[in-house]
């Protein structure tokens, strides 16, 4: 008598969970699209480059090491060459970066 019974709650407690599992996934699916990270630089440009905004722009932390500051640089100048139809402002912008970053100027106002 009892494995029936035993039996019978199983299924029925099965057949609850499925149910709450597919309501969960059809929850999850219809979630809105979020970035998990942004690919590129989103803001302006300020007057004086600081080494935040350095970092910003080519996509590395302040402290990062000469070798990633050289990659970093080198994949966003590809991006974003005059010669591959970027613009030479913005080519201007990623080469004061990499400046900053590399020590080379203390950030400054840049030529355009």
């Amino acid at each position: 008598m009892a494995s029936p019974l035993v039996l019978g709650t199983s299924v029925a407690a099965a057949a609850l969970g499925g149910r709450y599992l597919i309501s969960i996934w059809q929850a999850f699916k219809a979630r809105p699209k979020i970035p998990r990270a942004r690919r590129f630089y989103p803001g302006g440009f300020e007057k004086l480059m600081t080494r935040r905004e350095a970092a910003l722009i080519l996509g590395v932390r302040e402290s990062t090491v000469m070798d990633k500051i050289k990659e970093a640089h080198r994949r966003v100048m590809m991006a974003n060459h005059p010669d591959a139809g970027g613009s030479h402002y913005l080519a201007s912008k990623i080469n004061e970066a990499k400046d900053v970053l590399m020590g080379k100027s203390r950030g400054g106002t840049s030529a355009f």
